[in-house]
């Protein structure tokens, strides 16, 4: 399957400029023969809101208008996307990764893991477990951003049978090592297909990083952007190659298998509740 990450700018509040941008970039991905097409994190409503009642205006319901226009972006080719935005459910608002197919919704997921920074100060944390997707044969996880920086969450989407785990994310400055380092590992640890689609240029005084990439399950790039520019990235991948999880670099010699060679029960702290080193005005 031929997958795409698109790396762009988000204006703040233009959620109808967005939602332009990303159908035209849909349009010119599926003439490329792409099957999914990825985009950033908040892609539709932008990130660096002061408060739920500024960002409110700007999320959706989900299935929606928004969704609902995405969709029939896509009715030509058949093909799905990954869009990153806020969806108001009640009092509540979520930063959403969502899987779009030609007939609507595929799958959402709202982001768990919450930073200090920008809109994720206000939002109420993802209450659902990671969950894996199908089009097409190809098992899509999606997790948001800061996820990446848990493990545990990238194990759960592998164990769940993800092919592909797909990071819509908003890395600013100061988050280089995420970028440099840790997506790599996170496809090699788990064997899987790894892209990562963050944004570029700036909000209220926070500047994006790009650097977005496209990785293999031996932890190798296949695609990677640059720093400043919008750029389409592409790459060919194989589900197979994500489901052979038996590594064999010498036949009865060296053989790892990272899902089953795990001691999950030795694994308990892991699940004890978090007890805060730091007093909240601290941290």
């Amino acid at each position: 399957m031929r997958i795409a990450l698109v790396q762009m700018d988000v204006q703040l509040g233009e959620v109808e400029s967005n939602l332009n941008a990303i159908c035209q970039h849909i349009e010119t991905t599926t003439k490329a023969g792409v099957r999914l097409t990825i985009f950033p994190e908040c892609a539709l409503p932008g990130y660096c809101f002061d408060s739920l009642a500024e960002a409110r205006p700007y999320a959706q319901s989900i299935p929606g208008p928004a969704t609902e226009r995405i969709a029939g972006s896509l009715k030509t080719s058949g093909s799905a996307a990954i869009v990153g935005m806020l969806e108001a459910d009640g009092d509540h608002l979520y930063n959403v990764a969502v899987l779009i197919g030609p007939d609507g919704v595929i799958g959402r997921y709202r982001k768990i893991h919450l930073p200090g920074l920008g809109i994720d100060r206000f939002n109420t944390h993802g209450p659902e477990p990671f969950a894996v997707h199908e089009f097409e044969g190809l098992r899509v996880g999606m997790a948001i951003c800061y996820d990446s920086a848990f493990p545990e969450s990238m194990r759960c989407l592998a164990l769940a049978g993800a092919d592909l785990v797909a990071l819509p994310t908003n890395f600013p400055s100061g988050a280089e090592g995420m970028i440099d380092f840790v997506c790599r590992t996170r496809a090699m640890e788990n064997n899987v297909y790894f892209a990562c689609c963050n944004r570029i240029g700036e909000e209220r005084g926070f500047r994006f990083l790009g650097g977005s990439q496209i990785i293999n399950p031996t932890g190798r790039r296949l695609a990677m952007a640059g720093e400043s520019d919008a750029e389409i990235l592409y790459a060919d991948i194989d589900p197979q190659q994500a489901r052979q999880k038996q590594i064999v670099r010498v036949p009865g010699k060296h053989v790892i298998h990272r899902m089953n060679d795990r001691r999950p029960e030795l694994y308990s702290p892991l699940t004890l509740p978090v007890q805060p080193s730091l007093p909240d005005e601290a941290r």
